[in-house]
Parts: structure tokens; sequence; C-alpha cells
């Protein structure tokens, strides 16, 4: 890929967030925001919010590269005459963003048919953006730009670990997760795609979780990677296409997790 090429790519994947910003920003906190449920058994919001959001960067991507294909929570897939496809998410964590909660974001990944080769996560409420890939790994945020790169942390004792359960995933997939956690020296729960934001800003060590979709994780996979972690699935093989997935700071840390999640696969 040519330096003009990823250039391009990098400027439309701001673009998209760009408009994904306008479209959620306008509905949250605002009061009397009404959210559908997907599930019969459960509860998985939607909201006029995550629909428009998606459907801004969709038109964006379709004039601007129309080749390039498509996959997206809320609307469909449409398959690439390009190579690439957009793998996109407008809120990750409608949960959190139905509450007020500043822990939602918008997820957008690049993907080449093999792999992930660029992901962005934006909060749009603080202001705060995670790119990764194409030569980019950079965080923009309230006090500028810094560069995003992932803690040194090697051992589970040091480590803090972040995920969604109980929320999202079974029983089994949760112990599973306390497997690990039991190990480290601080569990928070309940961060969405944020606390993917926060590994490769260097800020926590470690995610567990599990029943994920390509379009969950894709954006957080290129973010992550390009601040120099790792993810995978709970086997240790590619996480691109979802489920069980771990993602850590060091090649260390991400052998202690899997260790301990072995029982559970």
């Amino acid at each position: 890929m040519n330096d003009k090429l990823r250039a391009e790519l990098v400027a439309l994947s701001h673009r998209l967030a760009d408009v994904a910003r306008t479209e959620t920003l306008q509905h949250f906190r605002t009061g009397g925001l009404e959210a559908a449920n997907k599930l019969q058994t459960g509860f998985d919001p939607v909201t006029i919010a995550d629909r428009a959001a998606e459907r801004a960067m969709r038109d964006l991507i379709e004039t601007a590269r129309p080749d390039d294909g498509l996959l997206g929570e809320e609307l469909g897939n449409k398959a690439s005459k390009s190579g690439l496809t957009w793998v996109l998410d407008p809120i990750d964590g409608t949960r959190g963003y139905i509450s007020g909660t500043p822990t939602w974001g918008t997820l957008i990944g690049l993907h080449d048919g093999q792999s992930v080769i660029m992901g962005l996560i934006d909060q749009p409420y603080i202001g705060e953006r995670f790119l990764g890939g194409l030569g980019q790994a950079e965080f923009t945020g309230p006090h500028g730009k810094a560069k995003l790169r992932v803690s040194k942390t090697q051992q589970l004792a040091n480590a803090t670990i972040f995920t969604t359960f109980p929320e999202v995933g079974t029983d089994a997939d949760a112990q599973g997760f306390r497997a690990v956690a039991q190990q480290c020296q601080l569990t928070r729960y309940g961060m969405d795609c944020y606390a993917y934001a926060l590994l490769a800003l260097g800020q926590i060590d470690l995610v567990v979780e599990a029943g994920l979709a390509p379009y969950d994780i894709q954006g957080p996979l290129g973010v992550i990677e390009a601040a120099g972690g790792i993810v995978t699935d709970w086997q240790g093989g590619p996480a691109d296409q979802g489920g069980r997935i771990v993602a850590a700071a060091t090649p260390e840390l991400h052998a202690a997790a899997l260790e301990r999640l072995l029982p559970y696969v």
C-alpha cells in the first residue's frame, strides 16, 4: 500500500468518526431517548442514534470509496470489490449510552481480507480519539496529542484487568474471566470499548471478554496492536472475527492469562 492511499484511509477514518460524533452527541443525555430491545430474552438496546450514526458513516464511505466493503452492527453487510472492508459499530456500549455514562464509543475497523490493518476508537462526549494502524498510533484528547503505547506489565499480580462481564458472555465464560482476575491486582467492570482504549494508552494491562462480534473487536484490535499490545482469542488464535477475546499489554502477561483460561477453552 502506497503512502498516498494510507493517508487517504487515515483521513477518511477521522471523517467517519467526526460524522458519528455529530449523530451520537445530539441524543446523548438529552432525556427521553427511547431504546428498542433487539433480544427476545435479555436486553440488547438500540437507539435512533445507533442507526443514524452508522448511516452517516456508510453514506460517507459510499461516496468516498464506493468499491470498499461494509460490515456494520445495525445496517448489514456489503461485499468488497477493492479488497478493503470497513467494520463499523456506531455505538459500542449502548447500555452505557442510554445510562449517560461516557464509556461508550464509536468503533471503526479496516480489514484487508486477511487481518485488521487499522482501527479507531472514538469517545465523543469527552473528546478522546484513539487511532492505530497504517503507521499511526496516536491519541488525541483534552490534553492534546500523544503516542499510544501499552504498559510494560508482565505479571498478573501487578496487572489491572477490565471486562464487560456479566453483561456479555455466558456463566462459563465468566468463570474463565474470574480465574484470571483473581490473580490480578485490580479488577474493574462495565467499560465496553473504553477498556481497550485505556489498554492502548498504557493505563491498564489486560482485557478479557467473550461473546463479541467482529464489529466489537476490529476497531480496538487495530488500536491495541499499533500500540504494541497483543489481541487473540482464548486459544491464542486470531481475534478479528470476535468470540472470546484476550487483549494484553505484553507477551508475558498474555501467556499468563491464556494459561489461566486453558481449563475453560
